[in-house]
């Protein structure tokens, strides 16, 4: 197997790392051909309160003769090489296992001398000649310092912390197996879950510390879930989902009933761990140590105090991982735990991923029970709101209204698409009271609008008035810019002084209603508080009879303003009475088209019809072929309905028909076929429509189209 020394080299602590260099040097000043281990040996024995030094001492093994036999056997190697020295053979081998050792062993993310002591001696032939060269290494037992390894790391100069109540290691083996390994537990904390500690997340002691939100509308699942963790075998859910239903929120809401034990009596102790894989595969550069973590992970598992369960977020990376695919990947180590019952799973992909990975794998698959996740209602996504709206006050300090939580489940439901339910809701929520919150304690974006345009137009008016010092200059120019800035400078002083008188109201308001809510909890409110918030809120409403320059509360407004900037579809047509606007749409069109009455009222008739519901819901809402010479105003229709509708011009699509006259062509529009180059890349159609679905396509000169197009 071949061994990146590269690699290996960097995974050295500094200490380590310095007496490879030493030994490098030490190896050129002797002109040997080869950095052997004597080399190495004979810098890190020689390194101040190293592993190595340490260990020595505790074994009696004298330091002196140590470094004496080291230096003779070195003084054996041939010498005369000219060039630069490479690594022996046995090196990158001893380094490796020495990383192994560091890092499974002594949980360390860096390579420390103590383990490459050890490789050594487990090296059955580098053991063998370094015995014959260096005797005094036979009082070293291997698998006596395996055993004891872990106490010596934690009081020697390459120690990554150091605790308070740390003593120094004794100088035989007697004393450390006496009161040392005590202290060290004391410094170090208990061991037996370090596994778990280091690659997993304990999520039912996040529940238990108030760090999860209240999961709402997923009952039946969480029994499903339930009803399968129950079993004696094969007690493995798996939560199948488009990406943003809630899938792991589900498992909070499992950790969040183990708290509150409203689970049965078996499942009332258990804890609930999210395994992380990135974890467990980060820094894993060394075949074998992939899969040394996972199996400590499931031993680890298999032996805790408390029964455990593992949540697998994105469960196909399971395939794969840590090796070629059924080539000692993960999958294959979890398969047989799972299918004894060993260890607890709950797995959670999207649908796409599970085709693709887990179905293809039969024997993985069977040891796993599908729960079906699907995108809520929109009525039980506004329920899933209403229970996570406190944690959105507490966390943004505003207050959400009721018509806050359901247009932005019927808002983001309509008009953003490639989301799911309740995810989409949850951003465009959370966004609002991020703004809101923003607003209430910064200038307003009109005002910051009005002082940018002030400096721009401060920045024109200084340089012209530079250059008529030198040449004749457009005084009338010069004068009508500074008339716009006065203008402007006046108005913007007008919503300064609005935005501290709101400022002051909005303040006085959220006292108030802070005070009567902590009334309404210990007692009868006051009257009085009523009142004088009732008339604080009249003097609010008047200033903001135009727009709302600090807003008090998340409500619709607010909620159409986060999609519209989302979308780019105006607030307006949003938060208007779309059923009142559609019934008078003939009346409205017939402003913009002169003549064509009977056109129109067909176009209106198929519009109000599909705003009814009573069309195919996945058709566009109308195919209108409009007919006629130039200049009767075909065009114009479609732009007057994508101004209408949509909220303007822009919101047309225009694809020039001409252009695809040939059958081949075609592709263009939906993109090229398997197989093709550009094949998933979309086609102009396609695209633009995916990019902007709510607006009008006018296929311009239509009959010049191949007819297969």
């Amino acid at each position: 197997m071949s061994v990146d020394i590269k690699m290996l080299i960097s995974k050295l602590n500094p200490l380590c790392k310095k007496a490879l260099q030493e030994a490098a040097q030490l190896c050129v000043g002797q002109s040997n051909f080869y950095v052997e281990a004597e080399h190495l040996l004979s810098k890190l024995a020689s390194s101040s309160r190293s592993d190595i030094q340490e260990i020595l001492k505790a074994y009696d093994v004298n330091l002196a003769a140590f470094e004496a036999q080291v230096t003779a056997s070195i003084e054996t190697f041939k010498r005369g090489s000219g060039r630069t020295p490479t690594f022996a053979p046995a090196i990158p081998i001893l380094l490796e296992e020495a990383w192994l050792v560091s890092s499974l062993l002594l949980h360390e993310p860096n390579i420390r001398s103590g383990g490459i002591l050890l490789a050594i001696l487990e090296n059955r032939q580098v053991r063998e000649s370094m015995l014959s060269a260096i005797p005094v290494l036979e009082k070293i037992s291997a698998p006596q310092l395996r055993l004891d390894l872990k106490s010596f790391a934690n009081f020697t100069s390459e120690a990554i912390s150091v605790g308070s109540e740390q003593t120094p290691i004794g100088n035989s083996r007697s004393e450390q197996e006496g009161s040392e390994p005590r202290a060290i537990d004391r410094a170090s904390g208990n061991n037996s879950s370090k596994a778990l500690d280091k690659f997993t997340i304990d999520v039912t002691e996040e529940a238990r510390a108030g760090k999860l939100d209240d999961i709402i509308g997923r009952e039946l699942e969480l029994s499903q879930t339930i009803d399968i963790l129950m079993r004696r075998r094969q007690n493995n859910p798996l939560l199948i989902g488009d990406p943003g239903v809630g899938k792991t929120a589900l498992v909070e809401a499992l950790a969040n009933a183990v708290v509150k034990k409203t689970v049965p009596p078996a499942l009332q102790n258990i804890v609930v761990r999210t395994l992380d894989l990135g974890l467990l595969q980060a820094g894993a550069g060394v075949r074998g140590e992939f899969e040394e973590r996972l199996k400590s992970v499931i031993s680890e598992v298999k032996k805790a105090s408390f029964p455990t369960i593992l949540f697998i977020d994105e469960a196909h990376t399971l395939i794969g991982a840590g090796g070629a695919v059924g080539q000692g990947d993960a999958a294959n180590l979890l398969k047989p735990a799972l299918a004894r019952g060993e260890l607890r799973t709950i797995g959670a992909t999207t649908w796409s991923e599970y085709k693709k990975y887990i179905e293809k794998d039969a024997a993985l698959a069977r040891r796993f029970q599908l729960v079906h996740v699907n995108e809520p209602e929109p009525h039980v996504a506004i329920s899933m709101l209403r229970g996570l709206a406190p944690s959105l006050e507490k966390h943004h300090g505003v207050k959400v209204l009721e018509e806050a939580l359901k247009d932005a489940v019927m808002l983001s439901s309509r008009y953003i698409i490639g989301r799911q339910l309740p995810d989409k809701a949850i951003s465009v929520l959370d966004t609002a009271c991020a703004r809101v919150a923003i607003a209430q304690n910064s200038n307003p974006l009109l005002l910051q609008g009005l002082e940018h345009r002030i400096v721009i137009l401060k920045s024109e008016f200084d340089r012209l008035v530079r250059e008529s010092k030198t040449r004749n200059s457009d005084e009338v120019q010069i004068n009508e810019i500074s008339d716009q800035m006065d203008r402007l400078e006046t108005e913007r002083l007008d919503m300064l002084g609005r935005f501290e008188a709101e400022k002051k109201l909005a303040k006085e308001v959220l006292d108030l209603h802070k005070k009567l809510d902590t009334s309404l909890e210990n007692e009868v409110p006051d009257d009085n508080d009523r009142e004088n918030l009732d008339a604080l809120q009249l003097q609010l409403d008047n200033l903001q009879e135009t727009v709302a320059l600090v807003p008090l509360q998340v409500n619709s407004p607010v909620v159409a303003d986060v999609i519209s900037g989302w979308t780019g579809i105006p607030v307006g047509k949003m938060v208007t009475d779309e059923i009142n606007d559609i019934l008078k749409l003939n009346t409205r069109m017939e402003e913009h088209i002169i003549g064509q009455q009977e056109a129109i009222e067909e176009i209106s008739k198929r519009i109000q019809t599909a705003r009814a519901n009573l069309n195919e819901p996945d058709k566009p809402i109308g195919v209108f072929l409009l007919v006629g010479p130039s200049g009767v105003g075909k065009t114009e229709t479609a732009v007057a309905l994508a101004d209408l509708l949509y909220g303007g011009e822009d919101k047309m699509i225009v694809i020039n028909m001409s252009e695809y006259q040939e059958a081949h062509t075609v592709a263009g529009l939906k993109g090229a076929p398997p197989g093709y180059v550009g094949y998933g890349s979309g086609g102009v159609l396609t695209e633009a429509v995916r990019r902007n679905p709510y607006s009008v396509i006018l296929l311009d000169e239509f009959e010049k189209a191949h007819p297969d197009v």
